[in-house]
């Protein structure tokens, strides 16, 4: 752009300057999302074949898929188990959010509480989640506790290496990201609503349902997003905590991938992007983050 020009406009200069800033994003967003993406996209439709792969393109692999009932069975059992952990993390993450983020007014002690919420991610993911195992076994520490107050006569064998096992172990790993964005939001609430909804003679589930709840909703869903992100995608939890009888999407990508069938597992990988992409399409129609947040 020339000096005259700069003169003239120079308006225009901090624009296209303002530009430049977009370039590292762009060019990272490009090298390291779209372009494997599409690479994802372009080898489902290769020819697989026991021993070798081709870049002839076929259908093949998605018929597989779609035909059987393993494979189809496991992105229905992902979907399932997703729904159950989301369920149970709000469930579980709204009351402790709530006590953070409102009955605790003190700024240190919401910090505090919150940073013993992350203490578990201090350690390795994988020793967090190998630590259910001597908890939920026959002789782990849980049925133990149950018979010795009586509650049971014999162990309960289902605890351990079932997909109650995986949704127990993913439920105490991810509330985490349920409680932070909630706790964040309630925290906001300008306490003046809720004190004039009280000065009106407003009974603590109506100013719940009329202020806390939609106010607290973005936060709701940012958890939601994280929440989902990492459940559709897990592999670990479910063959730590299964025994490998509970097959996931993550686990099958896994599996073809070790068994040299790049073409089948990318169609797993497209699959499994399309249902993380209708999630969270899904999630951000709810609430308007950005006017939200």
């Amino acid at each position: 752009m020339s000096a005259e020009t700069i003169q003239s406009n120079p308006g225009s200069f901090t624009r296209n300057k303002h530009y430049w800033l977009l370039a590292p994003g762009v060019v990272w967003m490009t090298l390291f999302l779209v372009v494997p993406l599409g690479m994802m996209v372009y080898v489902s439709f290769w020819t697989q074949t026991t021993f070798a792969i081709s870049n002839d393109l076929t259908l093949k692999s998605w018929q597989t898929f779609f035909a059987s009932e393993t494979y189809f069975g496991a992105l229905i059992r992902t979907i399932r188990i997703w729904l159950t952990v989301l369920f149970l993390t709000i469930l579980i993450g709204y009351p402790a959010a709530l006590f953070i983020g409102q009955m605790v007014r003190n700024k240190t002690t919401q910090t505090v509480l919150l940073v013993a919420c992350v203490i578990p991610f201090w350690t390795s993911f994988l020793i967090r989640v190998l630590a259910w195992r001597p908890m939920l076994g026959k002789e782990g520490a849980i049925n133990i506790l149950l018979q010795k107050f009586g509650l049971i006569d014999a162990p309960i064998e289902v605890l351990l290496f079932t997909e109650l096992a995986v949704i127990i172990g993913m439920v105490q790993i991810y509330v985490v990201f349920m409680v932070g964005p909630i706790a964040f939001m309630l925290a906001r609430i300008d306490q003046s609503l809720i004190e004039a909804a009280r000065d009106l003679g407003a009974s603590g589930w109506t100013i719940f349902r009329k202020i806390i709840l939609p106010l607290s909703l973005p936060g709701v869903v940012v958890g939601a997003i994280f929440v989902s992100v990492m459940v559709l995608g897990e592999f670990a939890t479910s063959s730590a905590l299964s025994g490998r009888k509970v097959n996931l999407l993550g686990n099958i990508i896994v599996t073809q991938v070790g068994s040299l069938k790049w073409a089948f597992a990318a169609v797993i990988g497209v699959v499994l992007t399309a249902v993380m992409a209708l999630v969270v399409t899904i999630l951000l129609r709810i609430v308007d983050l950005r006017k939200e947040l």
